[in-house]
């Protein structure tokens, strides 16, 4: 390191989740520049901005990026948004300003130019003979298997349902952009399952024969109890948009997909999630169940005003159906409301155009929809068919 360089200061910020050779490899080039300062994202601020928990605690993360000889110091960001380091740069007073090729942007260039400061984008470079890492990569690591929405018409699958009236369920596949809760509503338990036979991702095959291993895998011909659901599997392993139709049989005798680019990112543009709380141990939703012909109608006649809705792009529509498909299924199971979740409804009611809970409900999720994404909420993004 030349002279002049060891008189400057050098600030960097980032979340440093999952610490990695990739990042001491940008904390090592960026320490060439002169003395390292290093800006970490906040526990909240992070859960703001990418709509998941940390894997560790800001004090943990604090605690790794100081022991990192290239680093001087290191402190936690103390304001908020992609521009949380505001008040790190008034202490530190850099002289310099550095960023990931992809983690530059004009609001952070501007600032540095406003402040006086040096603005330098550095590519991403692995140490020589290393992998390339990202903490994204990382994340699939673990397992890259889809989660599924169901939309509407969801109980016509078990069969003490479809008796009184056949009709549609509506699902979509979604990747796996955060980790979502256990007993929430988002088939964790057919996913789960699934992980024993794919423990990364789903394998390029058809389908609808994926859907139906996994159905037969989950549900033990030797198990007695309950069997899951077939939209269950489907939703997960049956990538875009699909309805499946059941009546009196557990696997449906018909299957439709849309993979429609404009269908699919308009719904995505329109449906969002918020979580409320894991299902309670001992919570029963099919407790005090009244399954009738004339609700069982209610159920079907929404799911396929759903399927018509999101074909035609119409959001009000949309909302209608959704909204009747909901009604539908807490008249059927109204255990399905536990003692809490219309606190969730009341506050979030006014900034959705209708809501259900996902899945079985007695918590999980409640998926919304809107006319855009509001702040707290998550959005959706739907698996594409790549086989």
């Amino acid at each position: 390191m030349n002279t002049t360089a060891m008189h400057k200061r050098v600030f960097v910020s980032g979340c440093y989740d999952m610490l990695h050779s990739g990042h001491v490899a940008f904390f090592k080039e960026a320490s060439q520049y002169g003395d390292l300062y290093v800006g970490i994202g906040s526990d909240a601020t992070i859960e703001q901005l990418k709509k998941r928990k940390t894997v560790y605690s800001e004090r943990e993360r604090l605690y790794m990026v100081k022991a990192i000889r290239y680093v001087t110091d290191a402190f936690i960001n103390s304001g908020s948004g992609l521009m949380d380091f505001t008040e790190t740069v008034e202490r530190v007073k850099p002289d310099i300003f550095v960023v990931n090729s992809d983690g530059g942007s004009e609001e952070k260039r501007n600032f540095c130019r406003q402040h006086g400061i040096e603005y330098i984008e550095l590519k991403r470079m692995p140490e020589a003979g290393l992998q390339a890492r990202s903490t994204t990569d990382l994340r699939k690591v673990g397992s890259h298997l889809p989660y599924r929405i169901d939309l509407a018409g969801t109980w016509i699958d078990q069969p003490y349902v479809s008796c009184y009236g056949a009709g549609w369920a509506i699902t979509i596949s979604i990747e796996p952009t955060i980790d979502f809760m256990e007993r929430a509503g988002m088939s964790t338990s057919t996913r789960n399952a699934a992980r024993k036979i794919w423990p990364y991702e789903l394998p390029a095959y058809n389908e609808e024969m994926l859907a139906k291993l996994l159905f037969c895998f989950e549900n033990d011909p030797e198990r007695e109890g309950h069997i899951s659901g077939a939209q269950d599997a489907i939703g997960i392993c049956m990538s875009g948009l699909c309805r499946h139709y059941y009546d009196n049989r557990y696997w449906p005798s018909r299957i439709e997909t849309c993979h429609d680019e404009e269908i699919l990112s308009w719904l995505e543009s329109h449906l969002c999630l918020v979580p409320m709380f894991p299902r309670r141990p001992g919570t029963s939703v099919v407790e005090g169940k009244d399954i009738t012909t004339e609700k069982v109608k209610a159920l079907t006649m929404a799911a396929e005003n759903c399927w018509n809705a999101i074909l035609a792009k119409d959001l009000t529509a949309f909302a209608k159906a959704y909204h009747a498909s909901f009604e539908a299924q807490i008249a059927m199971f109204p255990s399905m409301m536990a003692e809490g979740v219309q606190d969730y409804i009341d506050t979030w009611g006014h900034h959705s155009l209708a809501w259900k809970m996902t899945g079985a409900g007695g918590g999980g999720y409640l998926a919304l929809v809107v006319d855009s994404v509001p702040e707290g909420a998550i959005p959706i993004k739907i698996r594409r068919y790549n086989n």
